[in-house]
Parts: C-alpha cells; sequence; structure tokens
C-alpha cells in the first residue's frame, strides 16, 4: 500500500477492479479544509479517462509494472509479433492490446511494452515518428488567407493532415499521441 504522496505521472493505480494509470495529477491545499490529490487516470485496457480526487493521506493500491523494449517484427492475421530485444524472446499481441500503436508502427521499430505479471498491457511509442506520404492529392493554390492542408496517407494506412505543399514521397514527422504533422524530415 503507497499513500497519495507517491502519486506520480506513469504510476498504474489497482481501484475499481481494474488497472489506471496516472496521467496528470495536481496537489491541491485549499485555504479551507483538508488538501487533497486531483488526477486524471485511465484505463490501462480499455483507454477509458476519468478524473479521480484522493484526500491526502489516504492510503492506495499500487501495482508494479515493467517496461521492456521490444522489436515490431510482423502482423500475423490479426494479431502482432514482438521481439524482446534483450532476451530475444517473441510476444504476440492482439489489436486492442496494441491500440492505437497500430497508426504508427513500422516493422523493425523499437516500441516500449507494458507487462504486468508478464501479461502485456499496452505499447508505449516514441512522442514522434518519422513515416513517408504514400498518397495524396497535388495541392492547389487558391485565394484564402491562411495556409490550408490536405489529407495524405502514409505507409501505415493512417491519414493525416499535411500543408499543401507535400508530395507524395515525402518524409514527415508524425506526432503519436494525436497524429498531429510536426514537420517534414530532409534525408
Amino acid at each position: 500500500m503507497a499513500s497519495t504522496a507517491d502519486i506520480r505521472n506513469g504510476v498504474v493505480l489497482n481501484m475499481d477492479g481494474g488497472l489506471w494509470t496516472v496521467i496528470e495529477f495536481q496537489h491541491v491545499k485549499p485555504g479551507k479544509g483538508g488538501a487533497f490529490v486531483r488526477t486524471k487516470v485511465k484505463n490501462v485496457r480499455s483507454g477509458k479517462t476519468v478524473d479521480r480526487t484522493f484526500n491526502a493521506g489516504a492510503k492506495i493500491e499500487t501495482e508494479t509494472v515493467d517496461r521492456s523494449e521490444f522489436q515490431y517484427l510482423y502482423k500475423d492475421l490479426e494479431n502482432f509479433v514482438f521481439m524482446n530485444t534483450s532476451d530475444y524472446d517473441q510476444i504476440t499481441l492482439s489489436a486492442e492490446a496494441v491500440g492505437d500503436a497500430v497508426n504508427f508502427m513500422l516493422e523493425n521499430q523499437n516500441v516500449v511494452i507494458a507487462l504486468h505479471n508478464g501479461e502485456p498491457l499496452y505499447v508505449e511509442l516514441p512522442a514522434s515518428v518519422v513515416l513517408e506520404i504514400t498518397y495524396t492529392e497535388p495541392g492547389l493554390q487558391g485565394d484564402r488567407s491562411t495556409g490550408g492542408s490536405k489529407p495524405a496517407t502514409v505507409e501505415t494506412g493512417y491519414e493525416i493532415q499535411v500543408p499543401l505543399f507535400l508530395e507524395q514521397g515525402t518524409k514527415v514527422k508524425v506526432d503519436t499521441r494525436d497524429g498531429g504533422y510536426l514537420g517534414r524530415v530532409n534525408d
């Protein structure tokens, strides 16, 4: 058992019969009344995000989650196969466990997989990845007051919004948290 003083970003809590990871936390000490900790937690399995408030000093149950580096090997029908980079063991994850990471993963890319008692929970990607645009319409300059954007499909099959001047075959940096365009990458 731990207390609310141990709450940090990334800590996994065992509450309501499930595992929840802390996304944000804030220790609040109002002028009147007792202190408390306001948190935003995300369900590890479903991805549901909720706000939770704990009284200061309350006991909470934390879980140990091991994060190991794996290499994404290939997709096998509906499942994804990864290899542990330290001991070369392979594990297979379902599409639900991989989640939105599938939109940004390329074969032979290194990712971090969170494991709880040997069971894979979720896949963590770096903050940004470099992907090549495989299809986009030609951008036409028109009369507008601000820079426009157009849809573009990257090599994973995911569609992002990019500036009009980008063409097919261009490598771009993509934010893995929201799928946003971060910039063009020159080789």
